[in-house]
């Protein structure tokens, strides 16, 4: 096996990529060749010609973004980093695809390895989260147009845009007219279960064109064609859909175009054909040297790159506001916040929570420069936009406020997307409800350690009249569920801005503020130390208590009003609040103990009481729901499903 190499051209470039592949999964028993083996040559071309990117400066800011949404061809893109030089992606990490401890793992992982822009793997999720990155090029665009100018890449198959969350997402982008965004299609015809037209009949190209897009197909095995298309794609102000027609395991000869040869390794036989098919006489995880070569031109070319765009921005006037937006450092939101909380201690506004948010975000807004807000169509009962912050609009990306219109799901993976751009800091907002329709955006922040922020209004039964499709008392049990999420539900206007403090100073993971509907009284008396950053503290302390109630949000009020009736009983009543579970669940035992107490406890929440166990024990009581709620005003709801403080009076007096 040491015949001469041909003249290393694209398509060796691409044999490169089929022989990783079809190795990798062969050793690891697992995994899916089929893409990476379809979709070699248009890689192949894309890296060669277009992408900009240094592997020595994974995080240079004006590189260009790679988002391979078809996650699971994964050997493709690893395959294409241990060729261009990424330092920890030596030969060693390809041979242990899919083991445990490797960077390699099935599907990409934000943060396993260098270069890896995104998690990838739920179909739908990358080209989602690419259009907030190429959203979030535009906005850096616009305040430095020296600075910032680079593209966004997305391969994306059958899958990606059979999900409904593309629709979402390439409207958005359409909409908006990001012409910096190219995604190529895998137009392969396949899925797991077989050809395509199983399941669907939609004109994809016309569906994009609908949505304002360049469109165009390509021979996705030529790389004249290939890289026509990518030049013309260029060329226009629209984003660019490329359907590369491809067939699927592309080099075996037996197995190549069929679903078989999606998820499963070739086996020996067949790897042995596909070399000979490909005139690729290498032994496996045998890479020659000129072909290492090819690719790492295209890293050198990119080091040029970072190199020059580094000498720009050390001579450019506007170089310490570039590097202050993109340290994106809430330490000047300290001094303000805690200014503005000593107005709340003095005025002690009764308003809800939501309200609360909006007078907090004028602050976090004034004071921090990285912020873009925005809602999925519900600006007005949100309350997610400050004074003075301008919409972005087609063609003007100078504001900070996005109206993402009703697409909950994709306007939380854009946010996600413009999170992992660099430059900013998103938050947006919708009803709690409609958390779900977020959720597997909100899921995938949490699994990359994404710090967006979801702001969730009308958080209980509280929104009243909307009745039970509007009414989350089953969201805040699953939202905490998820590992690596910050959920703070506050009670009041002070512990609101404490949640924004926490919110911009969290680094490694989304926060979701729940907030009411309701207008509900200020009930600290100091604001010091921010205590909603412990999770949980004592609100009313009762000295030698005999009973402990715990609230979280509005109905912390409730609660005080129940150890206000049991005091006139002799009965001393502690009351925690218990704004984050999280949180609580951080700190030290002896501050849980403290807290917690050893009296009898009852836990108050206008939802359902699974999650409450890191709080109460089997012996303690609970006052909330038990089911979906009704259409009523939120006081009529209140006293309908027994969530009073008469109510919780009476339960703590059958605990003592």
């Amino acid at each position: 096996m040491n015949a001469p190499l041909p003249a290393v051209d694209e398509r060796t470039m691409a044999n490169a990529i089929r022989a990783l592949a079809m190795d990798a999964v062969q050793a690891a028993n697992s995994g899916h060749p089929g893409m990476p083996m379809g979709m070699a040559d248009v890689a192949a071309v894309l890296f060669n010609r277009f992408v900009t990117l240094d592997p020595a400066a994974p995080d240079w800011p004006n590189r260009d973004r790679f988002v391979l949404s078809a996650g699971h061809g994964s050997m493709l893109l690893y395959a294409i980093h241990h060729l261009l030089g990424y330092d920890d992606m030596g030969m060693d990490q390809i041979r242990a695809f899919r083991q445990l401890g490797s960077r390699t793992a099935g599907h990409p992982e934000y943060g396993h390895a260098k270069g890896i822009e995104m998690t990838t793997g739920p179909l739908g999720q990358g080209i989602a989260t690419a259009v907030g990155m190429a959203l979030a090029e535009r906005l850096a665009h616009a305040r430095f147009p020296d600075l910032v100018g680079h593209w966004t890449w997305v391969i994306a198959g059958d899958g990606c845009l059979m999900e409904g969350v593309s629709h979402e997402a390439i409207d958005l982008a359409g909409h908006l007219g990001l012409g910096r965004l190219v995604v190529l299609w895998d137009d392969n015809r396949i899925t797991i279960d077989g050809d395509t037209d199983l399941a669907t009949s939609t004109d994809q190209m016309a569906r994009f064109a609908a949505a304002g897009w360049h469109v165009q197909s390509c021979d996705g095995h030529d790389p004249a064609g290939i890289a026509a298309a990518l030049a013309a794609a260029q060329e226009d102000p629209r984003p660019s859909l490329i359907a590369c027609r491809t067939v699927i395991g592309f080099g075996a000869p037996n197995k190549q175009g069929g679903h078989d040869v999606h998820g499963a390794p070739l086996g020996a036989a067949e790897i042995a054909a596909a070399r000979a098919h490909l005139g690729w006489p290498h032994a496996p995880f045998e890479i020659p040297e000129p072909v290492h070569d090819a690719w790492r031109r295209i890293a050198q070319r990119g080091a040029k790159a970072r190199a020059d765009w580094q000498a720009r921005l050390d001579a450019h006037p506007g170089a310490a506001a570039f590097r202050a937006l993109a340290a994106r450092d809430p330490a000047p939101l300290v001094v303000a916040m805690a200014a503005h909380k000593a107005w709340l201690l003095a005025d002690r506004p009764k308003v809800a929570t939501r309200k609360a948010s909006e007078m907090a975000l004028e602050v976090v807004n004034g004071a921090l420069p990285f912020t873009i807000g925005g809602s999925a169509d519900l600006t007005g009962s949100n309350l997610t936009r400050s004074k003075g912050q301008r919409s972005v609009a087609p063609g003007d990306f100078s504001g900070s406020y996005i109206h993402y219109g009703v697409r909950e799901h994709g306007m939380a993976a854009a946010m996600n997307g413009i999170a992992l751009h660099g430059m900013f800091r998103p938050y947006g907002g919708t009803f709690l409800a409609f958390a779900d329709y977020a959720r597997p955006a909100i899921r995938l922040a949490a699994l990359m350690g994404v710090p967006t922020v979801f702001v969730m209004t009308h958080d209980s039964i509280g929104l009243g009249e909307d009745g039970p499709t509007h009414q989350p008392v089953e969201i805040l049990a699953s939202l905490r569920a998820i590992p690596n999420l910050t959920v703070l539900r506050p009670c009041d206007a002070v512990e609101t801005a404490e949640a924004w403090e926490i919110a911009m100073a969290t680094a490694d993971r989304p926060v979701l503020l729940a907030l009411s509907r309701q207008n509900l009284p200020v009930l600290r008396d100091g604001a010091d130390a921010n205590l909603t950053s412990r999770g949980a503290y004592v609100l009313r302390d009762a000295g030698d208590r005999q009973v402990t109630l715990i609230a979280t949000g509005s109905e912390v009020e409730i609660a005080m009003a129940a150890a206000a009736l049991l005091e006139t009983e002799g009965i001393a009543a502690a009351v925690v609040s218990a704004p984050c579970f999280e949180l609580f669940a951080a700190q030290p035992p002896d501050y849980r103990a403290v807290v917690l107490g050893d009296a009898p406890r009852v836990g108050i929440e206008a939802a359902i009481r699974q999650g409450w166990d890191g709080l109460l024990r089997h012996t303690d009581g609970f006052v909330g729901m038990t089911g979906f709620g009704a259409s009523a005003p939120a006081p009529d709801l209140y006293r309908h499903f027994g969530i009073t403080a008469e109510a919780v009076a009476t339960k703590a007096k059958s605990l003592i």
